[in-house]
């Protein structure tokens, strides 16, 4: 019977955790679920942004006085399709195939549709594509000349 009374006066004396370590543990839940929380949306997020349009315009190369043709390479995880194209900010006609698959380039016609534009002698023209997402690349062209055959 001696053992039950230490082992009363034991639990008896028994105190609960600190404030202080109670609070540590409070801190230490919080984190680990800010974390796990984190991971989840940064996870929701690559999966939204894992389909983004990328590409690059490049190589603008002289077709003709009102065209020219330029290099567009789908750097992105997802097709790239050209929706529409603008010469300083003059509307243009696009030629050829305007959807790129990933990893992939097509060269592609731009050329002026409004009469009496072309290209000028030593002239810098911006040369913008418009995706179906609405992402906007461009590229400069300088013409210099008509290039001699």
């Amino acid at each position: 019977m001696n053992i039950y009374k230490q082992f009363r006066k034991i639990k008896k004396n028994a105190k609960a955790l600190s404030p202080v370590i109670a609070t540590i543990i409070l801190i230490a839940v919080t984190v680990a679920v800010s974390v796990v929380v984190a991971a989840w949306m940064g996870g929701l997020t690559l999966g939204f942004m894992g389909n983004a349009e990328q590409c690059t315009v490049s190589n603008p190369t002289y077709v003709s006085s009102t065209a020219v043709a330029v290099t567009v390479q789908n750097t992105g995880s997802a097709t790239v399709t050209i929706a529409s194209a603008n010469i300083d900010g003059n509307p243009a006609a696009i030629a050829g195939v305007t959807s790129i698959a990933k990893g992939t380039s097509q060269t592609l016609q731009i050329s002026f549709t409004t009469a009496g534009y072309w290209f000028n002698s030593t002239a810098e023209y911006q040369i913008n594509l418009v995706t179906a997402k609405g992402n906007t690349e461009s590229t400069t062209y300088t013409y210099t000349g008509q290039p001699s055959a």
